[in-house]
């Protein structure tokens, strides 16, 4: 692996006759994130993210690499696209109100072979077959489990506030109502324990609250392989032949691996890595995407003014849902203005040997979303750019 400043070095040469603001992902580290995915997957497929990497080029890198099978998409009309587009086996994540998109996956036998809709709700049955609009092909089922971890009796919740399935015999129930409904088949079942997965367990400086973390992930991987077997199990007992039990996430591949009833595993952070996935003990990535803003004014000793920069990640607001200022090291955010809109000072004694025109690179907090902020993506080998990728945005796509 490269030294930070050899990186800059390589990035810098690699895309000196482009202008920034520009994206880029460097393949060698991609690569090997997604072998290390694999190794701690031990075996079991891992279905890629789509929404942490929102590019299909690189979703077709990867999925043609041993050890990858399925795409986990995050709206039903991204979900049709990606099917459309040659991706044969995608599971929507989230369930869906997209109307116009269930008719056209129940009229067309292509597409509700490719596509699995998620649901935690008969509901969601009752709204597919109000839009089918004469379509008549079986869509295919998943059933979400809820993973969060809840402590003295209920009153205590750690966890993502998804599916409102929690027991067993729920799952059971909704599987029964499923499969006795025309038009629906249950192929699979859900849970991604998203306070394991996605919740870093050492935070720099911060040795309390990592030690708490890591308790609480501890209890909550227990709790939850005993209940997600029961789950599985009781899911099984009503569809003998359910095809796949999909967990995980990026920070518990490892972990969620090691679960019997679990048959795949679920990542795409872990790709790109983020600077959210900086403080996890259970695995090391490369940063892989990074963004370059070009500096444009010199305010003055130790401050540089990069053009944009602002783009803030999704979930709770906080100062570790922004960017940071990754290379040159050593450069941070004036805390009267933070990531601007239209421009950013940076403070730091790296600022007073950078020039007008030359560029700071930043690795944004999540992964996908940096792909909503630019149209291609530079996939930089060496010191070369050798492609340019479209990302979503740059097809045409803004599925949310």
């Amino acid at each position: 692996m490269n030294s930070p400043a050899a990186d800059r070095a390589r990035y810098d040469r690699a895309t000196a006759h482009l202008d920034a603001p520009l994206a880029l992902v460097d393949l060698e580290a991609f690569d090997a994130n997604a072998d290390d995915l694999v190794r701690r997957a031990g075996g079991k497929p891992v279905r890629v993210a789509s929404k942490s990497v929102r590019c299909r080029a690189l979703l077709e890198r990867v999925l043609a690499r041993p050890g990858f099978a399925g795409i986990m998409s995050y709206t039903l009309a991204e979900s049709i696209w990606l099917a459309r587009s040659g991706f044969e086996d995608v599971l929507l994540a989230y369930p869906s109100a997209d109307r116009a998109g269930f008719a056209e996956l129940a009229a067309d036998p292509k597409l509700a072979a490719a596509v699995t809709v998620m649901i935690d709700d008969p509901a969601q049955l009752e709204l597919v077959d109000r839009a089918r609009d004469g379509g008549a092909q079986e869509i295919r089922v998943c059933l979400e489990l809820d993973t969060a971890l809840q402590l003295f009796g209920g009153r205590v919740r750690v966890g993502a506030r998804r599916s409102p399935l929690r027991e067993p015999a729920q799952l059971a129930e909704l599987a029964r109502a499923v499969s006795a409904r025309p038009g629906f088949r249950v192929v699979g079942l859900m849970g991604y324990e998203g306070h394991v997965a996605g919740v870093g367990d050492a935070l720099a400086g911060r040795p309390l609250r990592s030690r708490a973390i890591r308790l609480m992930q501890g209890a909550a991987r227990k709790e939850l392989a005993a209940r997600r077997a029961e789950a599985v199990r009781a899911v099984r007992a009503v569809v003998p032949d359910l095809e796949f039990v999909n967990g995980g996430g990026t920070g518990s591949v490892q972990q969620t691996a090691a679960e019997d009833a679990v048959t795949e595993i679920a990542a795409g952070s872990g790709l790109y890595v983020p600077r959210l996935f900086d403080n996890y003990t259970s695995f090391t990535g490369r940063p892989a995407a990074l963004f370059a803003q070009p500096v444009v004014r010199r305010p003055g000793v130790g401050v540089v003014t990069v053009l944009g920069g602002g783009y803030p990640a999704s979930g709770a607001p906080g100062a570790d849902r922004l960017p940071v200022p990754y290379l040159p090291e050593g450069l941070r955010y004036d805390a009267q203005e933070g990531a601007g809109e239209v421009q950013t000072p940076l403070l730091g004694s790296p600022a007073d040997d950078l020039l007008i025109g030359d560029r700071v690179w930043f690795r944004h907090a999540k992964a996908g979303e940096l792909c909503e902020r630019f149209d291609t993506l530079h996939l930089v080998e060496g010191d070369r750019v050798t492609a340019t990728a479209p990302t979503y945005r740059g097809e045409g796509r803004t599925f949310l």
